[in-house]
């Protein structure tokens, strides 16, 4: 019923996969979901196994090769509370898993196999929930040229982009880990020492420790990393923090810095003014663009999505200091802020979304050869609302790009299933979801624990 635009297509569901119930346990899809895709094309997810005699629960990773997603292999992750975070390292044989108790686990491929994980090194905030995790960034990042898409050597459609790595060792070699935040805004780093050690500090984001319910890492060209913190409520401030991680005497030190933040739109429009109450999504839109965020605000049944973007902007100077203030070249005082790029109309309830990892190359050329030719893998993210339905949207824009149904859910012609559905019980709708790193695939995992 929706027109797609040519090229982009609308996606078409590949696969489900559902699990046997089996008589003595069953799966429960755990209360926040979470999945990870890697580019090696492995899908590790979180469902709970129900033991219906001891009433206990056993929180499962199962990871799945999307080439052969019959073959699903489960390791039983051995957290004690439900798991928040999974993250894939860029080589895609390392998984990092978190939970609600501040356990952090470092699973490895053994021999280069994916149905064998094992656990070896891992750190822990005793009792704080995990909300963020990534691993630190290891200096290499490439562009996507779209103009370049039809070019028939696949090397010359990407760029290497300088980029530096979050924490370097001696010789300019990237130092590998991975950083945290906890629910009571403390930041972690584990840093792998070449000879197997993990070097662990712990940091206060502020002075004024709050709550955090949502945050986001990025980082900076510079080598920085950018945390981003939300607690919940749309009246307080999204916060921003840069982080500084070195080694010094052997030991991990962490230094952090407060970062202009902002109140979302729809908080100080009178229009909408508490129509929102609670911040659900905070993400930036890439994890090497620390100067975009998709925010998004919901109450119980509507939501609306804001973009951010940081700028430099000149800072009036008031008349009567013109006259008196000695001229330095004639520069007007420069701040960084935050300005909103665009925001959606009120929405259906969202209820997972899935940014793109592709970097693309946003020169205008790329950006007009985007739009002429309707090939954007990587400029559209994904949306899932509490209805069932999906929608790519423009990642800067946020305009609709199609719309899709899950597997699940009904079509608008179906009236009279829609209303049997009703007093069924809830839609279907998707807990978790993420895109494939070409932009061209997205799983995502529904509130009955399908795939």
């Amino acid at each position: 019923p929706f027109p797609s635009p040519r090229g982009l297509g609308v996606m078409d569901l590949a696969y489900v996969c559902e699990w046997e119930k089996k008589p003595k346990s069953n799966h429960c899809p755990s209360i926040p979901l979470v999945c990870a895709w890697s580019c090696r094309n492995l899908i590790a997810f979180t469902t709970d196994l129900k033991n219906e005699e001891e009433k206990d629960l056993t929180h499962m990773v199962h990871i799945i090769d999307t080439e052969h997603p019959w073959d699903v292999y489960s390791v039983n992750s051995g957290h004690a509370e439900v798991i928040t975070c999974l993250e894939w390292d860029q080589s895609g044989s390392r998984l990092l898993s978190a939970d609600a108790d501040g356990h952090i686990k470092c699973w490895s491929m053994t021999d280069h196999l994916a149905n064998s994980w094992e656990n070896t090194v891992g750190s822990l905030v005793e009792g704080d929930p995990v909300v963020a995790l990534s691993w630190l960034h290891n200096g290499v990042k490439l562009a996507l040229h779209v103009e370049k898409s039809g070019a028939s050597n696949f090397g010359e459609k990407f760029s290497r982009v300088k980029f530096s790595p979050s924490l370097t060792l001696f010789g300019g070699k990237p130092m590998e880990g991975w950083i945290a935040v906890t629910i009571s805004g403390l930041v972690t780093v584990s840093l792998l020492k070449p000879n197997g050690q993990v070097l662990t500090s712990t940091e206060s984001l502020c002075r004024l420790r709050c709550r955090v319910a949502l945050a986001d890492v990025a980082f900076t060209g510079g080598g920085n990393i950018v945390v981003a913190t939300s607690d919940g409520s749309s009246t307080s401030p999204v916060q921003f923090y840069k982080v500084c991680v070195s080694v010094v005497n052997e030991k991990c030190k962490i230094d952090t810095e407060i970062l202009p933040s902002l109140f979302m739109r729809c908080t100080t429009d009178p229009a909408r003014k508490d129509k929102y109450p609670a911040i659900t999504h905070l993400k930036f839109l890439a994890r090497d663009m620390s100067e975009q965020v998709l925010l998004c605000a919901s109450n119980q049944n509507s939501s609306i999505v804001e973009c951010w973007s940081l700028r430099k902007e000149g800072l009036p100077v008031n008349n009567i200091f013109q006259q008196i203030s000695p001229v330095v070249g004639d520069k007007q005082p420069m701040i960084l802020k935050w300005r909103i790029l665009s925001a959606t109309n009120d929405l259906d309830r969202v209820s997972a979304v899935a940014l793109p990892k592709l970097p693309i190359s946003l020169t205008n050329t790329d950006l007009k050869v985007a739009n002429d030719t309707k090939f954007f893998p990587g400029l559209g993210l994904a949306l899932a609302f509490h209805d069932g339905s999906v929608h790519i949207v423009h990642r800067l824009s946020l305009q609709m790009m199609a719309v899709f149904y899950g597997s699940s859910s009904q079509r608008p012609g179906e009236e009279q299933t829609i209303k049997r559905q009703r007093t069924a019980g809830p839609l279907v709708h998707f807990k978790a979801m993420q895109l494939s790193w070409t932009s061209l695939a997205l799983a995502g995992i529904d509130s009955h624990g399908k795939v």
